[in-house]
């Protein structure tokens, strides 16, 4: 992000909204055949376009989200946004990763109930971690002395 600022329609002064430039970089430079530059300026206007899209899609969705009477913009809010401002030519891709990201989600989940679900208290699993580093501090010493 900026130390400039940047006035909104609205009067009042919003720390400038930008995307990461060393990733909006990477991700131009994989997308770009080897032989083909992009200039910092170029970037730049890559990055405000992102940000003002970005913009647009959350402002459809949070008007969405508001006619529903929900607090929290969903998935749902978005694609229905996407819909709304004619990208529809986006849908089947963003659903795709949608799908990926709650399946990422799930296994996360799966993983972290299956610690929970083990029935071992912390202080054991802090015991038994201890008991492993000195098996391990011994088996080191033991190799360092043949």
């Amino acid at each position: 992000m900026s130390d400039e600022h940047e006035t909104t329609g609205n009067g009042g002064v919003d720390d400038e909204l930008s995307l990461p430039k060393a990733t909006v970089q990477k991700l131009i430079t994989e997308m770009l055949p080897v032989d083909i530059l992009c200039a910092k300026d170029t970037r730049d206007l890559l990055i405000d376009c992102c940000v003002e899209f970005i913009h647009l899609i959350a402002s459809e969705a949070n008007e969405i989200c508001e006619k529903e009477s929900k607090k929290t913009i969903a998935a749902e809010h978005v694609i229905s946004a996407l819909k709304a401002l004619g990208f529809e030519s986006y849908l089947a891709e963003v659903q795709e990763v949608f799908k990926e990201h709650r399946k990422l989600q799930k296994d996360r989940e799966k993983k972290s109930s299956r610690l929970e679900n083990s029935g071992i208290t912390e202080e054991e699993l802090l015991r038994q971690q201890e008991l492993l580093f000195e098996q391990s501090r011994a088996k080191y010493q033991a190799q360092q002395q043949s």
